[in-house]
């Protein structure tokens, strides 16, 4: 026999169906060992699941007009707004994790806005990648955002709009490179479809890299804006795939 698969977690767990399917939407379910993506998929009933727990985020620095926040994985960044009660200066995927910001006041979100339309906020990510990357890239490929009902998805083309993104490469295992990202625009996906361009798509990355894996291993590891730099420490989850990142690594 089968049956939906948020309908028999909500069994297992003994919580509602609701719940369960907000767990398979967050990314924190598995079966089989693989990360279970949609709520609907049928399933054997006798499908055993397993449920990661969410981290819950972490204030990094306050003041009387910003609040900066490491975001965990999975944690839509909308909902940080709740926990706050402060406006999203910027936004990270659901996957991904790190520095994400909040104004306090109207008059402060209009000049961060201001430095963003700029290009004057400086932003720095750690990922891990497919392949070997053995030396600094930078791709310049326009970058076109299309908005659906089900979300927005980007692609290259010569009618996108700018992106620049800069890689460097910091560390090689096996067929997989961890590197650093600095990106001098803010493009949607701009780091995912710039990297899965040239094959080197982001471990974890369903939507552009077809990796699936226990999550997507992009962070978003310091971000400088009017004066002020913010940072969040790299995920221990990041020693994967025979990677040993030393916790002191400067970047």
């Amino acid at each position: 026999m089968q049956e939906k698969a948020y309908k028999l977690l909500a069994i297992q767990e003994k919580i509602s169906n609701n719940e369960a399917k907000a767990l398979i939407d967050a990314g924190l379910v598995s079966a089989h060992g693989k990360k279970l993506s949609v709520a609907r998929e049928m399933m054997s009933e006798k499908t055993i699941f397993s449920v990661a727990k969410m981290e819950k985020p972490k204030l990094i620095y306050e003041d009387e007009n910003i609040i900066a926040v490491d975001k965990p994985a999975f944690l839509e960044c909308e909902n940080l707004e709740k926990i706050y009660r402060a406006t999203l200066l910027n936004r990270l995927d659901k996957g991904t994790s790190g520095v994400i910001m909040l104004a306090k006041n109207e008059e402060f979100r209009q000049k961060a806005i201001n430095e963003f339309k700029a290009m004057r906020v400086k932003k720095t990510y750690l990922a891990l990648v497919n392949g070997i990357v053995s030396e600094e890239i930078k791709i310049t490929d326009p970058i076109l955002t299309i908005k659906g009902k089900s979300g927005a998805i980007s692609k290259i083309s010569p009618n996108g709009k700018e992106a620049i993104t800069n890689v460097f490469p910091l560390m090689v295992s096996g067929k997989k490179s961890f590197v650093k990202i600095t990106i001098e625009t803010g493009r949607t996906h701009q780091i995912r479809v710039h990297l899965a361009s040239l094959a080197h798509g982001i471990i974890g990355d369903e939507k552009y890299a077809k990796s699936k894996s226990k999550r997507m291993f992009l962070h978003s590891y310091q971000t400088e804006i009017l004066g002020l730099k913010f940072s969040a420490p790299l995920k221990g989850e990041f020693n994967e795939f025979g990677f040993d990142i030393p916790k002191n690594m400067q970047y």
